[in-house]
């Protein structure tokens, strides 16, 4: 499976924001990781990160013409405010896992909000990094039972 990893604003910052929701790992550690795993697995995957809501839309149709079959998606502050993302997931019509390191849902009120939620395949969260390889996990799943 050809899979795209896409980040949004301040994850860039993991290890130093907010260690007590996001932990200590780097963002770099966070990639290393999901690459090893997808590798492991026999995907091949790329990654994305951006603090700007537009660039990630932009990934996102992107990915449709580079033919991924996959995307994971965290897309941080903009899950809570993008419809401009959420109407790029339901453009490119690629099956999407949303993904969120901490327990959004026992989080600020404001966070229980999620736009892109109602486009994706998925909602994985309070898993830390694993997070995002129970995501890939899940769109194996979701090829496994259309094929």
């Amino acid at each position: 499976m050809k899979l795209l990893v896409i980040n949004g604003p301040n994850l860039n910052m993991l290890g130093i924001r907010e260690p007590r929701h996001y932990g200590t790992a780097t963002y770099q550690q966070l990639v290393d990781k999901v690459r090893a795993y997808c590798e492991q697995k026999g995907h091949q995957v790329s990654f994305f990160q951006s603090n700007h809501e537009g660039a990630l839309v932009d990934a996102i149709q992107q990915a449709y013409f580079d033919k991924v079959e996959g995307i994971v998606i965290n897309p941080a502050a903009y899950t809570h405010t993008s419809v401009a993302i959420l109407d790029a997931v339901k453009a490119v019509s690629i099956p999407t896992v949303e993904v969120h390191l901490s327990k959004v849902e026992q989080r600020e009120e404001f966070r229980q909000v999620s736009y892109i939620r109602q486009a994706c395949i998925g909602t994985i969260t309070g898993q830390g990094m694993d997070g995002y390889l129970l995501a890939v996990d899940k769109l194996e799943e979701y090829y496994e039972s259309r094929h």
